[in-house]
């Protein structure tokens, strides 16, 4: 007896992908009411297709979100092995600023449903984002006068607010990062 998963037809996995990729589309229109019948309209599929691929709509939407969380959850862990803490704060925050930019109406989107596989994937992307700031603190290239968890809150929320911001000026995501890193730094004593 074989335990693993049937293979989906060459069509039915295409209209999958279709699915999730117009799900994804929506989710980034800040003015899209996401039904089934808008993601089928999207994906050039029928909603009974939809319901079909997915059990209806909380579960395309979960699917979708959670798709776009998880590569984002790999690449901050490879960061944090792959070079030294404070390299991989300032690496995954400025990867962070691209994604949010692209995806920052999801926030409002999805909110009040209930995602199962997209809040897994968020409480991962919180953990290893708190990893890198203990990680930073331990290697003291950050500040040690401020909670992690409050570190990190701070980090999420200014990155939230830059990402969104209306004034696309170059080097905005840059001199944010500056800035950031700049005030994350040990503070140095003064003399009296």
């Amino acid at each position: 007896m074989s335990t693993s998963k049937p293979q989906l037809r060459a069509d039915a996995a295409r209209n999958r992908q279709r699915t999730l990729e117009a799900t994804r589309v929506l989710l980034a229109d800040p003015g899209a009411v996401i039904t089934v019948e808008a993601i089928a309209r999207q994906a050039e599929v029928s909603a009974a297709t939809v319901v079909r691929t997915f059990g209806g709509k909380e579960a395309l939407i979960d699917a979708a979100a959670s798709g776009l969380l998880a590569p984002l959850v790999r690449r901050a862990r490879d960061l944090l092995s792959g070079m030294p803490p404070e390299e991989a704060l300032r690496a995954f925050l400025g990867e962070m600023l691209v994604f949010q930019a692209a995806h920052h109406t999801m926030n409002t989107q999805i909110e009040a449903l209930s995602l199962p596989a997209t809040e897994a994937e968020e409480a991962a992307l919180k953990q290893v984002v708190l990893d890198m700031v203990v990680r930073a603190r331990d290697a003291g290239a950050i500040r040690t006068d401020l909670d992690p968890v409050v570190t990190m809150t701070l980090i999420g929320e200014c990155t939230y607010a830059i990402a969104r911001s209306r004034a696309h000026a170059p080097g905005l995501a840059a001199d944010y990062l500056t800035v950031l890193m700049d005030g994350l730094r040990p503070r140095t004593p003064t003399a009296r």
